[in-house]
């Protein structure tokens, strides 16, 4: 069977509407999805508040979810779609999945895993920053500034 082919903006914007979703429960809004052979196989949102979780991040719901449907714990052929860099939590996580590749959206100077100067991810594991950043990064500032105003 074969599938069509899409952009990695199309999977980015899955992401953003994984993200929105997210925004709709008050959760930072970060979403995720993972695609193999240019299909979706999970999608995921924020949920730590909601789940009172702290490592219920987006990047973590959607290796559990992929790792289910394949069968698999690992996700050397699959493709992580997601709004914000991963923190070195999910990063590390990544690294034990043994994800293809990364494809994230905003980049996050304060928490993201690149800020370290070592490798977190697997040695395998092909980076591709920036796909519709200016999205990402408006959706997220503004929930921050959202935040804001209502604590004063």
């Amino acid at each position: 069977m074969s599938y069509p082919l899409f952009s990695d903006e199309y999977f980015m914007n899955e992401a953003l509407k994984e993200a929105r979703k997210a925004l709709e429960q008050e959760e930072v809004p970060v979403g995720a999805v993972v695609v193999i052979q240019n299909r979706i196989i999970a999608r995921a949102h924020n949920m730590t508040q909601q789940l009172n979780d702290v490592t219920a991040h987006a990047e973590m719901i959607a290796i559990t979810s992929a790792a289910n449907y394949l069968g698999a714990k690992y996700l050397t052929d699959c493709t992580l779609f997601v709004t914000l860099e991963p923190c070195v939590m999910c990063a590390a996580a990544l690294k034990w999945a043994q994800l293809g590749s990364l494809v994230f959206a905003a980049s996050d100077p304060k928490e993201g895993f690149s800020r370290l100067k070592e490798q977190i991810l697997h040695k395998k594991t092909v980076v591709l920053p920036g796909i519709l950043e200016e999205e990402a990064s408006t959706l997220l500032k503004d929930f921050f500034r959202n935040q804001r105003k209502n604590q004063s």
